[in-house]
């Protein structure tokens, strides 16, 4: 079971484990939506380009980021809701094989009694296995709080 809103504290830090991005991950992405542009899809063509290779999709690394936080299991049946994504930056890009992880910092939390939960606000850097912050923003959730599961299982 993932952590109630009563359980996230301003200040707090979590880490999640890192995961390989994978030359599958980026054409699996493409496919999916569409945006087979050869910067990403194309080893051939993006080696003229400004990176000289292929890079990953700036909204796959936010999935990524979003995959690795999920696995960190804080929020499995208490996600209410995925609320906003604000400041979002893409600093570096992010290369077939480069080894990712997240880093979080609770930011503020905010009750919301009508909805059974509260907002909270993650400071969210995704790194890679140099430790170099190649995309940075905040992240709001909503998370169940207690009194709302053991109402809903009364």
């Amino acid at each position: 079971m993932g952590r109630y809103f009563e359980e996230f504290s301003v200040g707090e830090t979590i880490t999640t484990q890192r995961r390989i991005v994978q030359e599958q991950d980026i054409l699996t992405f493409a496919q999916l939506t569409g945006d087979d542009n050869r910067l990403h899809t194309d080893a051939e063509f993006s080696k003229a380009g400004p990176f000289g290779q292929r890079v990953a999709h700036g909204l796959l690394g936010i999935s990524l980021m979003m995959g690795l936080v999920w696995k960190t299991g804080i929020m499995d049946g208490t996600i209410l809701a995925f609320r906003e994504i604000n400041e979002w930056k893409f600093i570096k890009p992010l290369f077939i094989g480069d080894a990712i992880r997240a880093d979080l910092r609770v930011l503020e939390t905010k009750p919301l009694p009508r909805i059974g939960g509260g907002s909270v606000v993650l400071q969210a850097e995704l790194k890679n296995e140099a430790d170099d912050v190649c995309m940075k923003g905040k992240l709001s959730v909503l998370v169940m709080t207690r009194q709302a599961r053991a109402g809903a299982a009364a």
